[in-house]
């Protein structure tokens, strides 16, 4: 019976006597070994445990305190003790970054959660038990599908009534879940037909053991991958409403709210705009090569 977990894959050894042998690697370690050869990902996988890093640390210190105001003269430049300068209240900017970094982290990986609790679901759902069930389920992905998400996400933001982070997190996810659904009913459609799985059921195994015991450990690698694309997409998202005044409430920095509050004054001071985009711009590259590496690790087709 094959699972993610154990599926084989061969490296070719050759032997000091000319022999060629093949080398059985788990599909965890034969994807390890390909992740690391694609440099860009590693490099991207290194700034982003540096991010969480510095997004943790925030939690206890900081250089300032995000909220002081006066600090520094408004829009004064960068100097020694204040590395990026200060912004339209004389607030340390470098502090305020590295507490946005901590929101970013939290609106992306927060909001990917409850994508794949809802998306393997009813993605697993729909194409293990195909009929009626999954013609349901298709067309309501299908309804969402053609409503804006920006709608959506500020129509939920009206009705829950708070700019918290949990609120923007569940407006983000119930725009998102549809692609890790489809992305599962796919894969639920691929591997119900293995004979693993019709072992499985022959043997008498009930419906959520095969669900959950067979068929989702195999499209583990696929949910992986589209959950790294997800999370640039949902920081992207927050920084969007943030810039619009609907995201996080001040005075809780965001990249998207402290580079909108710098666009007024982005002759004189561009640095307050200049420092947020670019944190953003570089966490969005990293989450996309490191979704490239990953894509590529977990494809047996790329095996060399």
């Amino acid at each position: 019976m094959a699972t993610a977990a154990t599926a084989a894959t061969a490296e070719e050894l050759e032997l000091a006597g000319g022999t060629v042998v093949r080398e059985q690697v788990s599909l965890w370690v034969d994807s390890w070994r390909r992740f690391r050869r694609n440099r860009l990902a590693l490099i991207a996988a290194a700034y982003l445990v540096l991010l969480m890093v510095d997004a943790i640390v925030t939690i206890f210190w900081t250089p300032y305190n995000m909220s002081s105001v006066g600090l520094l003269q408004p829009y004064d430049g960068p100097t020694l003790a204040h590395p990026l300068g200060a912004d339209s209240l004389g607030r340390d900017l470098l502090s305020r970054l590295m507490l946005g970094a901590q929101v970013s982290l939290i609106v992306g990986l927060g909001t990917q959660v409850l994508v794949i609790s809802v998306g393997v679901v009813v993605g697993l759902v729909a194409g293990y038990f195909r009929g009626i069930l999954d013609t349901v389920i298709t067309l309501i992905l299908n309804v969402f599908y053609g409503i804006p998400d920006l709608l959506v996400a500020l129509i939920l933001l009206t009705i829950l009534g708070t700019r918290g982070l949990f609120p923007i997190i569940f407006a983000i996810a119930v725009t998102r879940w549809m692609d890790m659904a489809r992305l599962v009913r796919g894969q639920a459609l691929s591997i119900r037909e293995r004979e693993f799985v019709e072992a499985a059921r022959a043997s008498g195994a009930r419906p959520h053991r095969i669900l959950f015991g067979h068929i989702l450990p195999n499209a583990l690698g696929p949910i992986i991958v589209q959950a790294t694309f997800g999370i640039p997409t949902a920081i992207l998202f927050e920084a969007f409403l943030s810039f619009l005044g609907v995201g996080v409430a001040p005075p809780t920095p965001s990249w998207g709210s402290m580079a909108s509050e710098g666009v007024q004054a982005i002759r004189l001071a561009p640095h307050i705009v200049l420092a947020p985009s670019l944190a953003l711009m570089v966490t969005l590259l990293a989450f996309n090569f490191l979704g490239d590496g990953l894509r590529d690790a977990f494809d047996p087709r790329q095996k060399r």
